[in-house]
């Protein structure tokens, strides 16, 4: 610009791509990558992951997490809390105490709609008193042997 070179700059600007990828240096070497997939075993081995959780044992089992509650009484919560995270990295615990994917907890029926709760129950709860029939009303109603006028009395 101070040694009025203008034209050249200006021409040096429209030359110049509006794309990045034009230039070289952003061209980097692509590596091809042999095995597409990797299965859960060799990540868990690569990064030094400790064994898998399991979601729930294979046979019901309601004393999972008794042995941790003995922990903290006998060494305190301290302590015993650091062993139950030792214990659970090295044999990790099932998330939950059954495997029934068709068990609902109580505490979520209870929070279900009564339509749904009837639907998740299987069956309508029927009425203390027998259902009308519809029909035999309708042909009550039309049947004028049945009814007759009301009559009022003067006083």
């Amino acid at each position: 610009m101070h040694a009025h070179r203008r034209e050249e700059f200006s021409f040096l600007l429209a030359i110049l791509s509006q794309d990045v990828l034009d230039f070289s240096q952003f061209h980097l070497p692509k590596a091809d990558i042999e095995n597409l997939f990797v299965d859960e075993d060799a990540l868990r081995k690569q990064f030094g992951a400790g064994p898998k959780q399991p979601l729930a044992p294979d046979k019901f089992d309601m004393l999972i997490g008794q042995h941790n509650a003995s922990l903290l009484v006998i060494n305190g919560e301290h302590s015993g809390m650091s062993d139950i995270k030792l214990a659970h990295c090295l044999d990790p615990e099932p998330l939950t105490i059954r495997n029934d994917a068709s068990y609902i907890p109580l505490n979520v029926l209870d929070n279900c709609e009564l339509a749904v709760r009837r639907r998740i129950k299987g069956s309508e709860t029927q009425l203390s008193y027998p259902q009308m029939d519809a029909a035999a009303f309708y042909d009550d109603i039309n049947n004028a042997d049945l009814h007759h006028p009301l009559y009022l009395a003067s006083a």
